[in-house]
């Protein structure tokens, strides 16, 4: 009598251990299953964290791009800090700039 051919409980040895594979395989395959899907709402969900932060960084660059307007500044300089632009007569050339630092500029 072969290994094939023993029976357990009227089923031969070769079914049982079959039967035993198939059910280990079916498991396996619902575990990997539960795990993706597990996985893959996980996904999602970090998808969805990354399209809410690439909306605040083009809401916090176009808040930059008003913030940064040369109208705007310069309202603000004259308003709020006593600025005005520059006059002609504070202008130098860059030979005239070590005599300043020094202090020695002529009047």
């Amino acid at each position: 009598m072969s290994i094939l051919d023993r029976k357990v409980r009227g089923f031969r040895l070769i079914d049982v251990v079959a039967l035993a594979v198939l059910l280990a395989i079916i498991l396996s395959v619902y575990l990997a299953k539960t795990i993706a899907g597990k996985e893959r709402a996980e996904i999602a969900s970090v998808e969805k964290l990354i399209d809410g932060e690439k909306a605040r960084i083009r809401l916090l660059q176009a808040e930059v791009a008003h913030l940064e307007q040369p109208a705007r500044i310069e309202t603000l300089s004259t308003t709020h800090l006593g600025m005005a632009p520059l006059q002609a007569k504070h202008e130098t050339t860059v030979d005239k700039l070590s005599e300043i630092a020094l202090g020695k500029q002529k009047p």
